[in-house]
């Protein structure tokens, strides 16, 4: 009888099984390895299988050979990532708000193909944890890796810069004018991609949400800002810039409650100079950006939490609460 022409690829449909059928806790003897074989018209014997195998472990692959009380076979052991990997990675792939739902599903499908089949359900259960506000621009994973590439390439890059209309539609900011910016670094931070770069025409570094960036495109220009950004501290940037809304950096004074200094140091990290005051408070000083952003950040922290200083940005702090008190007595916003 002539050999069906799937005959060479046996080796690879025994490898496929392995993978796709078998773990620690579910494994196949070699009848039941040919059976599956069988499916593509790949004939084997029990010698065979034991051959073959032999073959695939000479390679490389663990494959583990099980004998106990519920029987014997084979089992995939090592694997590129392992099942808890696995899980961490697709909680952060649904968890990022820069990745579109579409792309989140596609990258968790692709991550299943690296356990068996029946591990893979742990994964799809992991996929529904919430219903997380996701960007909507599918064009981001092309944008991450063209920024890399100019980065890679030292060239600057153009780009629109997209806003949300009340009709839910994301339209150019400036009618369309296209940014010109040299780009130095990718940053994560409130659930967003963020390009850190400099713009010649403001002489000052800037950051731009990957995911309203819209037709990027590599300009002939190298690029420029090299001093400013070797000079640049980003994880200092980001602790200081509440939601990455830019405004004047001060160096702030601020007084909590002692209840409040984990988050103090989640905000600000472990190395802020902290200092103790009367019984049950602490003061710290740190440079932050002037915002509403983190004027916001501060309101929410509610009576255990006062800024001391310096004057100037106190007034202004008090200038804001006041704004706020008076729309709920008036009941209307005031005008731009």
């Amino acid at each position: 009888m002539p050999k069906s022409s799937n005959q060479k690829l046996k080796l690879l449909y025994l490898l496929k099984i392995l993978r796709e059928e078998t773990d620690e806790e579910h494994f196949l003897n070699s009848q039941q390895l040919i059976e599956r074989l069988t499916r593509w018209d790949i004939s084997a014997e029990r010698k065979s299988i034991y051959d073959d195998i032999a073959r695939l472990m000479d390679f490389g692959y663990d494959i583990v050979h099980v004998k106990n009380k519920a029987g014997s076979g084979y089992y995939m052991g090592s694997r590129e990532f392992e099942l808890p990997e696995l899980k961490l990675l697709v909680d952060v792939v649904q968890a990022s708000r820069f990745i579109t739902q579409r792309k989140s599903r596609e990258l968790i499908q692709k991550l299943e193909q690296f356990v068996s089949a029946k591990e893979a359900t742990q994964l799809q259960r992991q996929v529904y944890v919430a219903g997380r506000v996701k960007t909507e621009n599918e064009s981001i994973y092309y944008n991450v890796d063209f920024i890399h590439r100019a980065i890679q390439e030292n060239r600057q890059i153009s780009f629109q810069y997209m806003e949300w209309t009340l009709d839910r539609r994301l339209v150019p900011r400036k009618g369309g004018e296209r940014y010109v910016i040299s780009p130095w670094a990718l940053s994560w931070n409130d659930e967003n991609y963020y390009l850190i770069g400099y713009d010649a025409a403001a002489d000052q570094l800037k950051h731009y949400r990957v995911d309203k960036m819209g037709s990027i495109q590599l300009t002939a220009l190298e690029r420029e800002g090299g001093s400013a950004f070797k000079s640049f501290d980003i994880a200092a940037y980001t602790n200081k810039t509440f939601g990455m809304y830019g405004g004047k950096e001060e160096t702030v004074s601020l007084e909590f409650a002692d209840r409040l200094i984990g988050v103090v140091i989640d905000r600000f990290g472990k190395e802020t100079d902290i200092r103790r005051l009367a019984e049950g408070t602490f003061r710290i000083r740190v440079k932050v950006a002037v915002s509403g952003q983190f004027f916001g950040w501060l309101t929410g922290l509610g009576i255990q939490a006062r800024l001391t200083g310096p004057p100037d940005v106190v007034e202004e702090y008090k200038e804001y609460l006041k704004k706020i008190n008076k729309l709920y007595e008036e009941g209307r916003f005031e005008e731009a």
